[in-house]
């Protein structure tokens, strides 16, 4: 008999793994400061990363699950979602830095995959949730204070809540995905191969910087640490939580960019900074304690 609280807890682990290789997208793409489109940037990150973990994770019993009917239609808007986060994120960044980029994205996520969540399926949110989210949502918001960042922009910042929608979406697509009996093991590289695919008119069209030594640095960075192994332990632990409490780990994600912002892109956390931090780690922390509450399954 496997207890509630091992199953959940085996499924935050994952994802908080996967939200630390994400959080270093925005920062190693200021660091590396290859001029390369983001657009570009994103089709090569996508293609390159979803055939690796294609490889890896893909098997044709796995491929059929996906043809069934009821789960097509998921796959496609999975497919479309996917690439909308890639394109906003990594624009986002161009834009307005990857500390404000990331922050404003992820803060979106768990409001967002939240309230879906709670619309489409009646799934129970919970104090905890609602305590934790919001807590890690101040925090974002003190860091995004005025001045925490000359980069930002509005449009910037439009473009990674657009983002951080797309990935709320991609969390409710991958439950419902599940739910329906597909592989996820294979949605996963199917929808970031074929994300790739979509987007690939913005690498031909603009192709320049892509071949120089720091572009494909940071591309097989972005391919293969932050979505081949990031995809492939986000899909291991997606499955054994709710979307609510997914898109609340997702905050990793800002957290990390601030760190590695102030240790490698010379960023002031200030006291604002500071607080917005604290606030967040505790959001987190409140929503991963397991619950001593839930009744033993299996």
């Amino acid at each position: 008999m496997a207890d509630g609280r091992t199953v959940a807890g085996s499924g935050v682990w994952p994802v908080l793994a996967a939200a630390v290789l994400w959080g270093t997208v925005g920062p190693a793409q200021v660091l590396a400061d290859t001029g390369v489109a983001p657009v570009a940037l994103g089709a090569c990150r996508m293609l390159l990363g979803g055939a690796v973990l294609a490889l890896f994770t893909v098997r044709r019993t796995g491929l059929r699950t996906l043809w069934r009917p009821g789960v097509r239609g998921a796959m496609v808007l999975g497919v479309l979602v996917t690439a909308a986060f890639q394109v906003c994120f990594l624009e986002a960044v161009d834009r307005s830095g990857a500390a404000v980029a990331t922050a404003a994205a992820f803060g979106t996520v768990p409001v967002v995959a939240g309230l879906a969540a709670r619309r489409s399926t009646g799934e129970p949110l919970g104090a905890r949730w609602a305590g934790g989210t919001a807590c890690a949502v101040a925090g974002i918001a003190l860091l995004l204070l005025p001045g925490r960042t000359d980069r930002a922009s509005l449009a910037g910042v439009l473009l990674a809540v657009g983002a951080g929608a797309s990935f709320a979406g991609y969390i409710a697509v991958t439950g419902r995905l599940a739910e329906r009996g597909a592989d996820t093991a294979a949605a996963a590289p199917m929808s970031v191969l074929c994300a790739g695919v979509v987007v690939s008119p913005g690498l031909l069209a603009a192709p320049q910087g892509i071949v120089e030594p720091d572009s494909l640095l940071l591309i097989g960075w972005l391919a293969l640490g932050t979505t081949a192994l990031g995809y492939l332990l986000f899909t291991r632990g997606v499955g054994r939580l709710s979307a609510a409490t997914v898109g609340t780990l997702s905050l990793t994600e800002p957290l990390v960019a601030t760190l590695l912002g102030l240790a490698l892109l010379g960023e002031r956390l200030g006291v604002a900074g500071g607080c917005g931090a604290a606030l967040l780690l505790g959001g987190l922390v409140l929503v991963s304690w397991p619950d001593r509450r839930v009744a033993a399954v299996g």
